[in-house]
C-alpha cells in the first residue's frame, strides 16, 4: 500500500512537472507564434482565431522600403564596430580584474554595474548633452558610442571569469619549460579562456544591435537603426508590417544564440555574473 502511495505521488509530481513546463513554453511561444501569423496575415478581424486572407505584399513593401535598407545597413554596421571596440577596451580589463591584484577591484568591479543600476533614458539624456557639445549628436562614432554602454558589463564580467578558469598550474608549467608571459598567454590563457570571450562578443553584438533608446536620441534622425525604426513601424503602419520587421530583427539573435549554445550551456554565463 506504502509503495502504491509512492508511486502515485511520483506520478502526480511529474504530472505537475510536466503542466508547468508546457504552461511556460505557451507562455514563451504563443506570442512567437501569434507574431509569425501577423506576419503572413491580410486581414485579421476579431473574433477569428486566424486570418481571413494571408499575403506576402507587406514582406515585399518591406524589402523594398528604403528607410528599412538604410536601417539594415546601420544596424550591421555599427554593431559590429562596437563589439570590436569594447573587446579591445574590456578585455584587458577583463585579464587585470581576472590576475592583478590592486587597491579597490572589487568595487571597481561591482562598478560596472552603474551603468544598469539606474533609469538609462536619463543616462542617454546626459551624454547626449556631452555629445552636442563634442559635435557627435547625428553621427556614426557618436551612435557607437552610446551602443558601447550596453556592452561594458558583459564584455568584462563573462572573459573574466573565462580568465580565472584558467588553471595557473598550466600557465606555471608553461613558463617552467622556458615559454615568456606573451607566449604563455597566446598559447595557453588566451585559447582555454576564448569560450567566454565568444560568448561575451556575441551578448556584445547582440546588445548593441538591440539598443534603441541611446541611439534614438544620439543619431535621430541621420542615423536611424533596425530597433529604431520600428518605433516608426509599429505606431505608423500595418500590424503585418511590424510583425514582419520583428521576424527580421531576431533572425540573428537567434542565429548567434542558436550558435552559442554549447557555450551558454557550459555556464560561462553564470560564471560570469557570479559574485566575486
Amino acid at each position: 500500500m506504502r509503495l502504491t502511495w509512492f508511486l502515485d505521488v511520483a506520478e502526480f509530481r511529474k504530472a505537475i512537472g510536466l503542466i508547468l513546463v508546457l504552461a511556460l513554453g505557451a507562455f514563451l511561444l504563443l506570442p512567437l507564434a501569434t507574431l509569425l501569423i501577423w506576419a503572413f496575415a491580410d486581414v485579421w478581424r476579431y473574433p477569428s482565431l486566424l486570418p481571413q486572407q494571408y499575403s506576402l505584399r507587406w514582406w515585399n513593401w518591406v524589402f523594398t522600403n528604403g528607410d528599412v535598407g538604410k536601417a539594415v545597413f546601420y544596424s550591421f554596421t555599427t554593431a559590429p564596430v562596437v563589439t570590436l571596440i569594447s573587446a579591445i577596451v574590456c578585455l584587458p580589463a577583463a585579464y587585470a580584474f581576472s590576475r592583478l591584484k590592486f587597491p579597490g577591484r572589487q568595487v571597481f568591479f561591482i562598478g560596472l554595474l552603474a551603468t544598469n543600476a539606474f533609469p538609462k533614458f536619463g543616462l542617454y539624456i546626459s551624454i547626449a548633452t556631452l555629445f552636442f557639445e563634442l559635435n557627435l549628436i547625428n553621427t556614426f562614432w557618436g551612435v557607437v558610442l552610446i551602443q558601447l554602454i550596453n556592452t561594458l558589463v558583459v564584455m568584462i564580467w563573462i572573459p573574466a571569469a573565462g580568465f580565472d578558469a584558467v588553471a595557473r598550474e598550466l600557465e606555471e608549467a608553461a613558463r617552467d619549460a622556458g615559454a615568456g608571459p606573451l607566449r604563455v598567454f597566446w598559447r595557453i590563457t588566451l585559447p582555454l579562456a576564448m569560450p567566454g570571450i565568444i560568448v561575451a562578443g556575441i551578448l556584445a553584438f547582440l546588445a548593441a544591435l538591440d539598443e534603441a533608446q541611446g541611439t534614438l536620441i544620439v543619431g535621430s534622425p541621420r542615423i536611424i537603426t533596425m530597433p529604431v525604426l520600428m518605433y516608426s513601424l509599429v505606431s505608423n503602419y500595418p500590424e503585418p508590417v511590424g510583425a514582419i520587421f520583428s521576424v527580421l530583427l531576431s533572425l540573428p539573435s537567434l542565429v548567434l544564440l542558436l550558435f552559442a549554445r554549447r557555450f551558454l550551456l557550459a555556464g560561462y554565463l553564470a560564471a560570469g555574473f557570479r559574485g566575486r
